[in-house]
């Protein structure tokens, strides 16, 4: 599995989540940078992802929903703000009409050569120790990591 460490830290307001990938850097970044292989690894596998639109650059916006198993749809995107490419971008992440029920974070993708693969850091902050709690509550750990384990299947194909 290659989520190797999760930390979230309520006084910082800070989930991490790190995995490590038997792939080059390039290799993650283009799953990243690639909508429909995005789609492969957005989401837990019960509950898939499309992206609508696409757009990688700082001042971009991808916009996607996931399916969950009843035919249920969750909306998101992510607002890009700054890109480093293939090191890391960095997003702010709401509905596509922002819900104020729901948390929003601010994220960073990092991704560095590490043992011959890929290490990657995913950063999520957020406004307060409450909103973190409740991604907390709501599965947010077990949703992305499961998530992140997909690559796995995806760099062997």
């Amino acid at each position: 599995m290659p989520v190797t460490d999760v930390q979230h830290d309520l006084d910082n307001l800070t989930l991490t989540i790190t995995a490590d990938f038997a792939a080059p850097v390039e290799r993650i970044w283009q799953i990243y940078a690639d909508p429909r292989q995005l789609e492969k690894i957005w989401g837990p596998p019960m509950v898939p992802a499309t992206f609508v639109d696409h757009a990688l650059t700082p001042g971009g916006r991808m916009n996607y929903f996931m399916t969950g198993p009843e035919g249920e749809k969750y909306c998101g995107y992510w607002q890009i703000t700054e890109v480093d490419e293939p090191r890391s971008f960095s997003f702010a992440d709401e509905d596509f009409t922002p819900n104020p029920a729901m948390p929003v974070s601010t994220s960073v993708y990092m991704f560095t050569e590490h043992d011959g693969g890929t290490r990657a850091v995913y950063v999520s902050t957020y406004e307060s120790a409450e909103a973190l709690q409740q991604v907390l509550d709501m599965g947010v750990v077990e949703g992305a990591s499961s998530a992140i384990n997909q690559i796995d299947d995806l760099i062997a194909a």
